[in-house]
């Protein structure tokens, strides 16, 4: 694991820190790319946390949401201390088996969920995977058929 220290910054809603140049370049060359996401593992006050690096107008961040400025007892303005590496476990978002049912059973949407990014297709699954009750599962699911049909927003996206 590398170390470096950086100020965090926000942009809307959200906090992040760039990563040092040479430090992005070895997670570029451990990678095997320097496009799309890269997955990493970090460690803040001994707490390990795993996260994307991305690429946003331009520059390569490292979004840290809340528990990580937890661990770190830092926030906007502040200079955190991280150790990150390549993440080389794969991730997978599994799909919701009742969501999967209703995609099976509405053809659109099911294409069109097929044609979306993959960075979507995840949003979306996470989201619903993350759903506390089965009410609000199924109130979102439908919401998520409803979006892919063109018929209405979901998860703070227009139609697509």
């Amino acid at each position: 694991m590398k170390s470096f220290s950086a100020e965090i910054f926000k942009i809307g809603i959200n906090p992040y820190v760039f990563v040092p140049d040479e430090l992005l370049n070895y997670l570029f060359r451990k990678a095997g790319k320097d496009k799309g996401s890269i997955p990493v593992h970090l460690t803040i006050n001994k707490q390990k946390f795993i996260q994307h690096l991305v690429k946003y107008r331009g520059e390569w961040r490292l979004y840290l949401n809340t528990p990580m400025r937890k661990a770190a007892g830092k926030d906007v303005g502040d200079i955190i201390n991280i150790k990150i590496d390549f993440d080389e476990e794969e991730r997978i978002t599994p799909m919701h088996k009742k969501f999967e049912l209703a995609l099976n059973k509405n053809t659109k949407a099911r294409h069109v969920f097929s044609t979306l990014p993959p960075s979507k297709q995840k949003e979306i699954m996470r989201y619903l995977n993350n759903l506390k009750s089965e009410e609000s599962l199924n109130k979102n699911i439908e919401r998520a058929i409803n979006f892919l049909n063109g018929e209405e927003r979901f998860i703070g996206r227009n139609k697509p």
